[in-house]
């Protein structure tokens, strides 16, 4: 008989003071109307999640080939990557459409994230596996005929659970990586399913590539998942997530880490909602950008009639149409 078993893990310190910073960082991204980003950086952040997650599995197509995919163009490589982010291409922009809460759905996702890759997509898997880095065996995963069970429970504690979503999100992509449910796929269902039950609760994490961080720092995602199975508890994760989701963070806060092309500036300073500016005020914004660039950013954003100008020079201002 299988016991059901809530999750272990422990609240550290770190991870309370993590999640302080988390929140306040998420109520500057609403202030500050980052949640209604551009289509342009909307586009470019699904780019850069795909490609992140796929890397960590070592697929070896560039953004620039994934955004060629996306805007249906012909890409020449790997047939198994470009099929991989063909389906990620599917999957991500059906975020809206998958239920965090639903084995169901979740099912639903790894049929279609892997869509002619692996023989049982959307099936729990039928064997024993262990997880082998090198000539060593990192994991040995539980018994297959107890991945049912496993499963059932995670999504019980997600739909009973009254811990912050971002606790839950934390515990559930550790928990699935451990149980290893499927016989492939694992590592980006755990991603995806991280942002689903984020996007629940703060709408921000559609458009938020935390996968990148996690792609940069892969020995220690790998080394947090040790220490993990090690001791039994999620906690050592957890605490390795929430760092990797405050540093997202401070990346869509941080302008200064950001290249944005001249519309996208454009789009995302209409989109604040100011009636009339002045350069200067569009300086304040982006606060790297030399007067040049501003004004060139201006006389396109007039050449595309998005605003008009009253005065000369300095005394210019632009009214938004």
């Amino acid at each position: 008989m299988i016991v059901s078993m809530k999750p272990s893990y422990e609240i550290t310190p770190r991870i309370l003071k993590l999640i302080s910073s988390i929140s306040e960082k998420i109520g500057e991204v609403n202030a500050n109307y980052l949640s209604k980003q551009s289509p342009q950086l909307r586009k470019q952040n699904r780019i850069k999640t795909i490609h992140s997650s796929l890397q960590i599995e070592g697929n070896t197509l560039t953004e620039e080939q994934i955004t060629a995919l996306i805007e249906n163009k012909r890409v020449i490589g790997p047939e198994k990557d470009v099929l991989e982010v063909l389906n990620a291409i599917k999957v991500y922009e059906k975020l809206n459409v998958y239920k965090f809460s639903s084995e169901k759905s979740f099912l639903k996702a790894h049929l279609e994230l892997m869509n002619g890759l692996l023989e049982n997509a959307g099936k729990y898997r039928k064997q024993s596996v262990g997880i082998v880095k090198g000539t060593k065996v990192e994991h040995i995963a539980p018994p297959h005929e107890n991945v049912p069970y496993l499963m059932n429970d995670l999504f019980e504690y997600l739909k009973d659970s009254d811990e912050l979503a971002l606790i839950k999100s934390c515990v559930f992509h550790y928990e699935m990586e451990f149980i290893h449910p499927f016989l492939d796929g694992n590592g980006r269902m755990g991603r995806l399913w991280q942002t689903l039950i984020l996007m629940d609760k703060y709408q921000v994490f559609e458009f938020l590539p935390f996968e990148t961080l996690i792609s940069q720092t892969q020995d220690e995602y790998y080394k947090s998942l040790a220490l993990s199975d090690k001791s039994g508890k999620s906690t050592h994760f957890i605490e390795y997530m929430l760092g990797v989701i405050e540093k997202s963070l401070d990346g869509l806060l941080n302008y200064n880490n950001r290249i944005l092309k001249d519309v996208d500036r454009l789009d995302y300073f209409l989109k604040l909602g100011k009636k009339e500016f002045t350069r200067k005020d569009y300086m304040n914004i982006f606060k790297d950008l030399s007067s040049a660039t501003a004004s060139r950013d201006l006389k396109k954003g007039l050449e595309l009639n998005l605003f008009e100008s009253i005065g000369n020079l300095n005394k210019t201002i632009y009214i938004i149409k």
